[in-house]
This record gives structure tokens, C-alpha cells and sequence, in this order.
């Protein structure tokens, strides 16, 4: 009997280490990257943010440094992003300005809208694979409603922000600082097409080594 007590706690020993790695592997996946300023370096430091990029890629046609630019703006790549909590008199809780939350900062309506077109039921918006596809429907419908080219980091941006009726009517206009922002989503999404295409050939290269060889 102590012998088989001590092989028990053993085992659960063991166990509880599993546990603990996979708690502390899911931490670090979920965390936002070192340096978010190097598409290059994001995609080296999370290699299955890239596998889940190239996926929305080939699946929705949109280039993956335009969600990639729009979501640093968004969440900063933190998983469970969500706006600031509002108060009455400076301390009373009167919840947030919206439901947005997640990497995309996707609104609970417009997140539930793509799960019923796409069949998506058991996505996350704190899950990047999941976000990111979320990402790449939403630009593609942009580009079906309102023409807008799934290359146009700053016009595809402010559909994200105004919705698809709002993009129509203009309602950006009367919001400088949202054109600004707009701007800066623009030229982040430029430079990281530039790194992209810098580093493409050995991410590729190396997610098909570790594919059929590691």
C-alpha cells in the first residue's frame, strides 16, 4: 500500500506539471508580441499567428499586413482587449462605450453576424485564428458592399470603425481624429508590407521545414 501511495502521487505530480506547462505555453501565446512595430518579428516570435495570416490570406483574399495593421490599432494585439469602463462623477461604474473586445475588438453584434454567415460556432474573440478570419470577412464584405480594395488599409479601416452604412453616409468626415488615426493605420500597414515582403521567403520557408521535417 505505501508503495502504491507513493507511485499515486507520483503520477498526479506529473500530472500537475503538465497542467502548469500548458497553462504557462497558453500564457505566452496569448501574449502580445515583443516587438508589434516588425511584422517580420511578430510573425517570427508566433509562428502559428502566421499559419492562421496566410489561412485568412488564401481564404478571404486580404493581404495579412492590412488586418495585421488594423488589429495592432485596435487591441495592440492584447487578446482580451476591450474599452475603458465609463463612471458616473468619476467613480461610479456605468459600463463600457461598447461590446468590442477581443484582438479585433469585435462588437458582440457584428461578432455574431460573422458566426452565423460563416459557421464559425465555436469561435473566440480572444482566439487569434478565430480573430483574424473574423478580420478578413469583414474587409471582403467591405469590399463587396462599398467597393472598397482589401489592399486599402486606411478606406477598409474606416468601415471597420463606422460600419459599412456609416462608410456610405460620411460620417467620418465630421471626425478628424478618426481620419488621423486612419492615416497612421494606413502607413503602419505600409511598413509592414515592406517588412513582409523582406522576410516572406523564410517564413515560408521555414514553416515548410518544421511542416514536414522537425
Amino acid at each position: 500500500m505505501p508503495i502504491s501511495r507513493d507511485v499515486s502521487l507520483v503520477q498526479w505530480a506529473k500530472v500537475a506539471m503538465v497542467v502548469l506547462s500548458l497553462g504557462v505555453l497558453a500564457g505566452c501565446s496569448s501574449a502580445p508580441p515583443k516587438d508589434p512595430e516588425n511584422l517580420c518579428s511578430i510573425f517570427e516570435e508566433k509562428r502559428d499567428w502566421y499559419k492562421s495570416a496566410k489561412k485568412m490570406n488564401k481564404k478571404w483574399g486580404t493581404p495579412v499586413h492590412v488586418p495585421m495593421a488594423m488589429m495592432y490599432q485596435e487591441s495592440s494585439f492584447k487578446h482580451n482587449a476591450r474599452p475603458p469602463m465609463q463612471y458616473w462623477f468619476g467613480f461610479i461604474p456605468v459600463g463600457r462605450a461598447s461590446s468590442a473586445y477581443g484582438y479585433s475588438q469585435a462588437k458582440t453584434m457584428t461578432w455574431d453576424d460573422y458566426v452565423r454567415e460563416t459557421g464559425n460556432s465555436w469561435s473566440s474573440r480572444t482566439n487569434f485564428d478565430d480573430a483574424i478570419d473574423f478580420m478578413g470577412w469583414f474587409t471582403n464584405k467591405t469590399h463587396k458592399i462599398n467597393g472598397v480594395s482589401k489592399w486599402d488599409a486606411r478606406n477598409q479601416y474606416l468601415n471597420y470603425h463606422e460600419g459599412w452604412g456609416g462608410y456610405k453616409r460620411g460620417t467620418y468626415h465630421q471626425k478628424q481624429w478618426l481620419v488621423k488615426v486612419a492615416g497612421t493605420v494606413d502607413q503602419r500597414s505600409k511598413r509592414y508590407a515592406a517588412q513582409y515582403n523582406k522576410c516572406k521567403e523564410d517564413l515560408d520557408s521555414s514553416w515548410l521545414w518544421r511542416l514536414f521535417f522537425a
